[in-house]
């Protein structure tokens, strides 16, 4: 049975109003902290013209370098979720975007490219890997806040809200730090980026503490925490692994697609920033409706189910504009792009909140950890995987083998009947 939380003590009135308003800040809180890691972990790659250059590496060496982020925060996301788990919210999230901020700093002070000093790909690497072990910090933390202060009703649309913090932050990252890096340098990306996590760091110190509404009493509580780890149930498993399936092809859209519009379709810098933009934009809105359409209806599962679906389908018209090339209008092949980019992001917040309710909110920052460990692997192995299957199959063979990739996520997720089990 999903947990709930109740905002109402005996002749406690103005504490239950209290705590509703309060839990509109945590959400802030979470968005605030899951947007400054993604503006380093999805902006930092939009700087890769320039990194090159800074760092004067090859392709290969770029490929390593942005992917060692994203090796960093898949090693770390679990820890972090466990110890969030044990040790509470508010301490995980200022020790990681504390940490988070002081690697960047140090990274600005004393390891950015300057004419007189590049430092060496191995180094680079190093700094990457540390930064993502320090973000992997703020998603399950984050997720678990929310859940402990949203009632089952609202979490949906609040971890829908929480999960437009991925497309909010890579779009701003995307929006400054190319900038900043041909403007001022790296030594400047990485000072703003720092302070981005410090200003998350106080928002957390202001508004994020232990949910003393919480009808449990903390013998509940601490028996909650006793009861088996979520990493000991298969339905916690299919559902992150479902969720890192599924973002195999949102990754593959939002890493390549500017390429496929730019070599396939001949579409120009302009179009390519505004259906780059539309996509993002789509996932944040479809991501708060999705999130408010299962609150209403009860109905997280199928919807899941009918999302991943939808999704696989979206790629069909995708892959027959790349297969028919310079027949297809433009503009059409624009509209494809869209459309799979939009249908594939859509599930994220209904999905992480599928996941929480089944480990429970006391747990729910391991199987959150446990689902961005899966997430941060597919972030590194499909743009990995792209330039191989592009060799093979073209165009073509890539969107439908996205496509593919997004139906077999379909069997993982629990039907609307299937009981609480495993």
């Amino acid at each position: 049975m999903a947990e709930s939380v109740c905002f109402a003590r005996p002749g406690g009135n103005s504490l239950a109003a209290s705590a509703a308003s309060h839990r509109w800040k945590v959400l802030g809180v979470g968005v605030a902290a899951n947007a400054s890691f993604i503006a380093a972990a999805n902006g930092l790659p939009a700087t890769a013209v320039w990194l090159r250059s800074a760092y004067q590496i090859d392709n290969g060496g770029l490929g390593l370098l942005l992917g060692a982020l994203g090796i960093g925060a898949a090693l770390s996301e679990l820890p972090w979720g466990a110890a969030a788990d044990r040790w509470g919210d508010r301490r995980v999230l200022l020790y990681g975007l504390g940490a988070t901020a002081l690697i960047l700093a140090v990274m600005a002070l004393f390891l950015a490219p300057r004419p007189d000093r590049v430092p060496s790909l191995p180094v680079a690497m190093a700094c990457m890997a540390l930064l993502g072990l320090a973000g992997g910090s703020v998603n399950g933390a984050s997720g678990r806040a929310v859940m402990r202060w949203f009632a089952d009703g609202e979490r949906g649309l609040a971890m829908s809200i929480r999960q437009t913090a991925v497309p909010l932050g890579g779009g701003l990252g995307a929006l400054v730090l190319p900038w900043l890096a041909f403007a001022m340098g790296f030594r400047w990306v990485y000072a703003v980026l720092a302070a981005f996590c410090l200003a998350s760091a106080w928002l957390t110190w202001r508004w994020l503490h232990e949910p003393t509404h919480l009808a449990a009493p903390a013998s509940a509580r601490r028996h909650a925490h006793d009861n088996a780890s979520p990493l000991r149930s298969l339905r916690v498993w299919r559902i992150a692994l479902a969720i890192g399936i599924l973002c195999a092809p949102q990754f593959a859209v939002l890493s390549f697609a500017s390429v496929f519009l730019h070599d396939a379709a001949h579409v120009a810098v302009s179009g390519i920033a505004a259906t780059l933009c539309a996509v993002q934009l789509g996932a944040m809105a479809m991501r708060i409706w999705s999130g408010r359409h299962t609150d209403r209806r009860g109905n997280r599962r199928a919807w899941l189910r009918h999302c991943t679906l939808i999704a696989a389908l979206m790629f069909v018209p995708l892959a027959l504009c790349a297969a028919v090339g310079q027949g297809v209008p433009a503009t059409l092949t624009m509209v494809a792009v869209v459309l799979a980019g939009i249908a594939v992001s859509a599930w994220h917040g209904v999905a992480y909140t599928e996941l929480a309710t089944q480990a429970g909110a006391e747990r729910a920052g391991t199987a959150l950890g446990l689902a961005n460990t899966l997430v941060f692997a597919a972030y590194f192995a499909a743009p990995a995987a792209i330039p191989l299957l592009l060799d093979s199959g073209g165009w073509a063979g890539v969107w439908l083998l996205a496509g593919a990739c997004a139906a077999t996520a379909w069997p993982l997720f629990p039907r609307a009947g299937d009981g609480p089990g495993n």
